[in-house]
């Protein structure tokens, strides 16, 4: 086993792609570190196999497109203690690399690199990507997740080979850097930052700007239930429900006008919707826990005490105050000879609450069938 392996995803790169081997090389025999290059070819159509081959490294091919399948395929490859991976387009100086190493050997799981607090050199990165795009995607993965990194999206990092199998990574494509990072922090792995040089680089870019980013934006709200699910659909059920109840006292003055009937039908419908993605929600993070990707006390006691039964219980309860409500309804309606009916408002909020119910009794099955467990 090699103390070091430097996986390489490479794209045609030919006139890189020998100057970071070279760099790779030149760290490895100034410092006496026994490594090893991987050279990850996703389908080059230049000589940049050739050139990687004549400097003697590892080449590997990865049939599947994407920057993710790429790495995964080296790092899978790669027979070391720690790992390193980096861009072939010498962006990085792979000169930095002893930084990183010295820190995986202090004990640190993952060590990833840091643009801006290090030195990003003219025409290195786009006004869009430095100003925009790159802190906005940052500061919402520390939003949703924690920790403290400045540069979620740089591709110069390093890991333990023990800790990249303990995270399970399984995108293909540019969103593997942010899932990196997401897993590492919901692994509470021992992380750091280093700051790094970035460089313009040669040829054309392999990034398509909307498109990645919309990646790692997916991505991040797909493995965060609390921001996609539960704070919109919070704020829209108790506006709703606020607005139903609210409406049972008489009609509201805004905007020099009142307010009534029509919009206690808008209340109803943004309370159900507000309610129904509250279910979606909660089935969402019994999802990720059940894959690892939410183990917190909070959920392993919801996990331990909500049974069905319960579940289907609360359902129930919901249910019965909206029958409760409609028998009113029909006991004032007969008391008035069946006469003309004014609990129009009431009727509104007896329904809301049946469908409610129906929808906590069916969204518990649900949650109990992803928690089925088979015996292999």
């Amino acid at each position: 086993m090699k103390e070091i392996s430097v996986v390489i995803p490479c794209l045609n790169e030919e006139q890189t792609i020998g100057i970071c081997i070279d760099k790779i090389n030149k760290v490895f025999k100034d410092n006496k570190i026994d490594g090893e290059i991987i050279v990850v070819d996703n389908g080059s159509t230049d000589n940049s196999v050739e050139i990687a081959r004549s400097k003697n490294v590892k080449v590997i091919f990865e049939q599947i497109k994407g920057y993710g399948a790429a790495l995964r395929k080296g790092i899978n490859e790669a027979n070391s203690k720690y790992i390193i991976m980096g861009d072939g387009d010498d962006t990085y100086d792979f000169l930095e690399l002893p930084k990183f190493i010295e820190l995986l050997r202090k004990g640190y799981d993952f060590v990833i690199g840091t643009r801006f607090k290090g030195k990003i050199l003219p025409k290195a990165m786009t006004w869009s990507h430095r100003y925009i795009g790159n802190p906005i995607l940052s500061g919402m993965l520390r939003l949703f997740f924690g920790g403290k990194i400045s540069d979620a999206h740089c591709g110069l990092r390093g890991f333990s080979k023990q800790a990249y199998i303990k995270i399970g990574l399984h995108t293909t494509g540019m969103e593997f850097a942010s899932e990196m990072v997401i897993h590492s922090l919901k692994k509470k792995l021992k992380m750091t930052e280093v700051p790094i040089t970035y460089y313009p680089r040669l040829g054309k870019s392999k990034l398509s700007s909307f498109r990645d980013a919309w990646r790692h934006i997916r991505f991040m709200l797909l493995y965060s239930p609390n921001y996609l699910f539960f704070l919109p659909a919070t704020i829209i059920f108790l506006f709703g429900l606020f607005l139903l109840i609210r409406f049972l006292f008489g009609s509201i003055y805004f905007l020099g006008r009142n307010w009534d009937i029509h919009v206690s039908v808008f209340a109803s419908m943004i309370t159900i919707l507000g309610w129904q993605i509250l279910n979606i929600g909660f089935s969402a993070k019994v999802y990720l826990h059940l894959i690892g990707l939410e183990e917190t006390e909070f959920m392993k006691n919801i996990m331990e005490k909500l049974t069905l039964e319960k579940a289907i219980g609360i359902g129930l309860y919901i249910l019965l105050i909206g029958i409760i409500l409609s028998i009113y309804i029909f006991i004032v309606w007969a008391k008035g000879g069946f006469g003309e009916l004014s609990q129009v408002k009431t009727g509104i909020l007896s329904l809301t609450l049946i469908v409610m119910g129906l929808q906590t009794i069916f969204t518990s099955f649900l949650t109990s069938i992803l928690q089925i467990k088979y015996q292999q």
